[in-house]
């Protein structure tokens, strides 16, 4: 449950700062970094991709990333919602996948949709991410 003496806006920072470390991760090849932001328990639903759950999944999955591409994360956020002890987050990721083996660029828009939940520690962290190619407007 919300705490209400806590301004919205504080709540909506909060998971702005998250989304904002969420893309220097990608930007930096930080695997570390990105699953100190997921929660334990986080449910990876990436395009293109086999389903994760957890964070060893996830490392996994970003240290093959991170082997084959240089990567570059632009963000155009849509809105955030907070629903009690959860927030989500959705719009689209820009992609610019540079080939570390000398295959050339990939770039690419995905529509994406982030559940974040807060730990007991109050922090939120990335509980359920889930993406899909980018066919041209709704």
């Amino acid at each position: 449950v919300l705490d209400k003496r806590v301004p919205l806006s504080k709540y909506l920072l909060a998971i702005n700062i998250a989304k904002s470390e969420f893309r220097e991760a990608y930007n930096t090849g930080d695997v570390d970094r990105m699953v100190a932001l997921s929660d334990p328990g986080i449910v990876d639903f990436t395009d293109g991709a086999n389903c994760g759950f957890g964070q060893d999944a996830l490392r996994a999955r970003l240290q093959e990333l991170f082997r084959k591409y240089d990567v570059r994360l632009s963000i155009i956020e849509i809105e955030i919602r907070i629903v009690g002890e959860i927030a989500y987050d959705y719009g689209w990721h820009a992609w610019s996948l540079s080939s570390r083996n000398g295959g050339g660029v990939v770039a690419r828009k995905d529509r994406y949709v982030d559940i974040w939940r807060k730990n007991e520690k109050g922090e939120w962290k990335l509980w359920m991410y889930m993406d899909n190619r980018d066919l041209g407007p709704c």
